[in-house]
């Protein structure tokens, strides 16, 4: 028998309370130090190694003119763009399961992550833009399907077993489309989109990255703070939210439109890395042991999740770089059969 969550709470000076639950704030907190950690380890690796004394030192503006070049201008935007891709996936990942209520809730399986590549596809092959139209075109292509999947999911459907059956058809749908752009792109074109396809980080600069950090830093506050009571009462059931005061069908737009565009934006930045809004919300409440959203949590999660598999694409296989997207799909994929297998002998499938 579960124990009800234990909060605490901090009044300010103006006369705010904030409750929070204090085992949840702890894996958040662990979960971002690995990140963190293992982001200077990222910093420090490659052709030049640094020391992660000399990278920190670095980062803090006492590093040598050279160290500063290769740390600042070179490798700290695909860390950064790791990082952020990584909590956008968990927090979009966390609030995508809440709303449907079911662990296989995802971006990658609700068809969000294929039209967002659509968007990106149409991009490259037909205009061959630079990152500003890719993230445009990611942004337009995933809010558009996440529209055409409530609107044929209905306003009653937006949740539960009918969203998930709508997003997989519709997303079999534009992989189909997505093929099918493929083979009217030009050669050099082609190359491009398969391995944007593919989920990868190299070559990441600040253009890529500050769209979806932006996202975050927007929408991440609004998710928390705004609406992550009002997800957690939907959790509970429609009639339970009504009756608690949540505007159902608002809460809900706004959130599956934060978190389709987050989606939207992290495939932007490094292309449709899968499996890591699957799995991060899924890890966070393991740890937390709690239910509910855990979204702080997971979006942490998600950062640690995504820099810790850039790491292992680039040590893995000593003078070759496999892409972040080949790392993640294979645990990814593993973790997904487990999952499948557990919810089987649960009875939930």
């Amino acid at each position: 028998m579960s124990r009800a969550p234990h909060f605490a709470v901090i009044r300010t000076p103006a006369g705010l309370s904030f409750r929070f639950r204090p085992r949840a704030f702890a894996v958040a907190a662990v979960c971002l130090a690995v990140a963190l950690g293992t982001g200077v380890l990222l910093i420090g690796s490659g052709d030049f190694p640094m020391s992660p004394a000399d990278v920190v030192r670095t980062l803090l503006g006492q590093g040598s003119p050279a160290d500063s070049i290769i740390v600042n201008e070179i490798r700290l935007p695909r860390v950064a763009a790791g990082l952020a891709v990584g909590a956008a996936l968990g927090l979009a990942g966390a609030i995508f399961q809440s709303l449907v209520r079911n662990p296989l809730g995802s971006p990658d399986i609700l068809g969000f992550s294929q039209g967002a590549a659509t968007g990106v596809l149409a991009v490259i092959v037909l205009t061959g833009a630079g990152s500003a139209a890719v993230a445009a075109g990611a942004a337009g292509g995933g809010l558009l399907t996440g529209l055409l999947v409530y609107l044929v999911a209905g306003r009653h459907g937006a949740h539960g077993q009918r969203l998930i059956l709508v997003g997989i058809g519709i997303a079999a749908i534009l992989t189909g489309v997505n093929g099918y752009l493929l083979t009217q792109a030009q050669i050099v074109d082609a190359a491009r989109a398969v391995l944007w396809l593919t989920g990868s980080l190299d070559g990441r600069d600040w253009a890529d990255a500050a769209p979806v950090l932006a996202a975050l830093a927007v929408l991440g506050p609004l998710v928390l703070a705004g609406c992550g009571r009002a997800l957690r009462m939907l959790e509970m059931g429609d009639d339970a939210a009504h009756g608690l005061g949540v505007p159902i069908e608002r809460v809900r737009l706004l959130l599956l439109a934060a978190a389709v565009l987050l989606t939207s934006l992290a495939a932007a930045a490094a292309g449709p890395v899968a499996f890591v809004a699957l799995t991060a919300p899924q890890l966070a409440r393991r740890l937390t042991r709690t239910a509910g959203p855990n979204l702080l949590p997971a979006a942490c999660m998600g950062a640690a999740l995504l820099v810790a598999a850039d790491w292992v694409a680039q040590h893995a296989f000593p003078g070759h770089q496999l892409p972040v997207g080949v790392v993640t799909g294979l645990l990814g994929g593993g973790y997904l059969v487990w999952l499948l297998v557990i919810e089987r002998k649960t009875g939930r499938i």
